[in-house]
């Protein structure tokens, strides 16, 4: 998108270096006004980047004081070299145009270097608070992450789908779903792509995914939300958990190598180091259970899952010893992973899945499906399920499907973890919890 144009080339945003001397016309926000003594800085907010004007009375050609801030304007300028300048040129100011002016002063400061407001107050007024420099740098980062993943999925043959986030049954079963009333039936909201995916393994073979999902869990914790972005993969052809594992290992390198490469102001600006990927430990969920036990001078509690507190020692004791931020957990017991997980054959009160944690914090679920009719039925009735309630899920599986596995990625607690946040709706755009239906 160009956001600045000359008489007659365009000028892009990343090449205002090459047009120096020349007089442009470039539109924004006025983000902030800074008077000094004979002239004034006056900062412009373009789509990617914030641009140093100057103002002085001898070169513009109307007052001061028609700026404000936040208002959108096309500004004349003059295009001069400037090395203190972070753009390394910046905009002498001739003629304006104001296109809108804010009807009323923000109640929240945003032109600051961080918004120095509560995390309440920065959610409320979110549709301002973004204007920060900041704030709309994590979502800079956040696109860059879905856009590397999306890079990663094309190179190796994977095919984007969008499925329906109304249906008739919880993928993820329990209670845990949103129900609403569809023209006089109940429906629900989609708690994950995952039937879909199976299904369009069938069609072709390997699938991904970037969209809402829908959990009507009541955790009001700083690591959860109701509604949230899932990076959902599916693979046909795959027969090992070591096969996905691998393959998340080189969507995250090749994710971090495009942030590094094209978000760089972005890592700059939000002090962020990206990891150094390289191969991820791989421990499985009793050995787990049992280290974390040993560290805390205990027995060993909740034989079935893992607490928040153990994912944070576990990642602590991984860190010390290999140096490495992130870990797979394998070998979850069968009671609480879905239906349509696949159970080890030695040990079947095991499944074939695992977990990715990153820095204490769950952000990936994956594992082996079972793709047999017959051993998908027996699960569902072992699991006092209906099958007949599957039939179109099923269908699937009774007109056969390959070997396949996958695994889903939580959007906002993987950016919120690169980031170093402690509560992931700092990674929401628009964050929706218990409580919290606005904006």
């Amino acid at each position: 998108m160009y956001r600045i144009t000359g008489s007659s080339v365009p000028v892009t945003e990343t090449n205002l270096l090459e047009h120096i001397g020349e007089v442009i016309r470039i539109h924004g926000s006025v983000y902030k006004i800074r008077k000094m003594r004979g002239f004034a800085f006056v900062l412009l907010r373009c789509a990617k980047h914030i641009y140093q004007c100057v103002y002085s009375e001898e070169k513009a050609k109307f007052p001061l004081e028609v700026l404000v801030e936040e208002s959108c304007v096309i500004f004349q300028a003059e295009v001069v070299g400037e090395e203190r300048s972070r753009m390394g040129a910046e905009l002498h100011l001739i003629d304006v145009e104001i296109l809108s002016k804010p009807y009323e002063i923000s109640q929240v400061v945003i032109n600051q270097k961080e918004v120095d407001t509560s995390l309440a107050t920065l959610l409320d007024y979110r549709p301002v608070t973004l204007r920060n420099e900041k704030e709309r740098a994590v979502f800079r980062i956040q696109n860059g992450i879905t856009d590397g993943f999306r890079i990663f999925f094309r190179k190796y043959g994977f095919t984007e789908i969008h499925t329906p986030k109304i249906g008739s049954a919880g993928a993820e079963g329990g209670a845990n779903i949103f129900r609403m009333d569809y023209f006089g039936k109940e429906a629900y909201l989609a708690q994950s792509p995952q039937f879909y995916k199976q299904m369009m393994v069938g069609v072709h073979e390997r699938v991904f995914e970037i969209a809402p999902v829908f959990r009507a869990e009541k955790h009001d914790t700083s690591r959860h939300l109701n509604e949230y972005t899932s990076v959902d993969v599916e693979m046909g052809y795959v027969t090992s958990v070591e096969t996905l594992m691998e393959t998340e290992t080189y969507m995250l390198k090749s994710m971090f190598s495009y942030l590094k490469e094209e978000y760089e102001e972005e890592l700059a600006l939000l002090k962020v180091s990206l990891p150094d990927l390289q191969e991820i430990p791989v421990i499985p969920f009793a050995k787990v259970k049992e280290i974390v036990a040993r560290i805390r001078h205990s027995e060993v509690t909740d034989p079935e899952d893992l607490e928040p507190e153990e994912e944070k020692r576990i990642c602590q004791w991984v860190k010390e010893k290999t140096g490495s931020e992130f870990v797979f957990v394998t070998e979850y017991p069968e009671k609480k992973r879905p239906f349509y997980t696949m159970e080890s054959k030695e040990h079947p009160e095991l499944t074939r899945s695992f977990d990715l944690l990153y820095q204490g914090l769950e952000i990936t679920t994956g594992g082996l499906r079972i793709h047999n009719y017959e051993e998908q039925v027996a699960k569902l009735q072992r699991r006092g399920m209906r099958p007949e309630s599957f039939a179109s899920y099923l269908m699937a599986h009774r007109a056969g499907l390959p070997p396949h596995g996958g695994m889903g990625i939580g959007l906002e607690r993987l950016t919120s973890q690169l980031l170093g946040y402690s509560n992931v709706r700092r990674a929401s755009l628009f964050p929706r919890d218990m409580h919290r239906l606005e904006p």
